[in-house]
């Protein structure tokens, strides 16, 4: 990927990356991998990563916010905030789906803006932010460029 590219979207993420290669793999989805010449990492388990980081940061915010809420509540008001829909129109927003490294095949189906594909990416930018600074970083990240002030904790 171009560094160029890569400085764009660092300026609207709001975070530059120390490891460029964290943000690449996060960008990199996996049918772009698999038709690399030589093995790379795809997106997945930062993913993964990303997706557990954020359930716990809102986890521990709706937590704080909510003290008379029983755990019943604050899973319903959690799965309100943490779903594929809510991420994937962050990342339209970012947007993240022009940067989004893809096979061919994955290209042709105009999978820069499957919604499905710009949640996962998200979530690995998550994980990749964590992973490149720390918990106070992603927390800031999430509420600055995420969650904003539409969600009311």
């Amino acid at each position: 990927m171009k560094k160029n590219t890569l400085k764009t979207l660092e300026k609207k993420l709001g975070y530059t990356f120390t490891d460029k290669q964290l943000l690449t793999t996060a960008l990199t989805h996996k049918t772009y991998a698999f038709e690399a010449p030589t093995p790379m990492e795809y997106n997945d388990r930062l993913e993964f990563l990303g997706d557990s980081i954020l359930n716990v940061i809102i986890t521990e915010k709706l937590y704080h916010s909510n003290q008379y809420f029983s755990e019943g509540e604050l899973t319903r008001r959690r799965a309100l905030i943490v779903n594929n829909n809510v991420l994937a129109n962050v990342a339209a927003r970012l947007p993240i789906g022009p940067y989004l490294l893809l096979g061919k095949g994955e290209a042709k189906q105009d999978g820069a803006k499957n919604r499905t594909n710009l949640a996962n990416a998200l979530e690995a930018l998550i994980g990749a932010i964590y992973l490149d600074s720390d918990l106070d970083t992603i927390r800031e990240f999430i509420f600055k460029r995420i969650y904003l002030k539409e969600f009311k904790f």
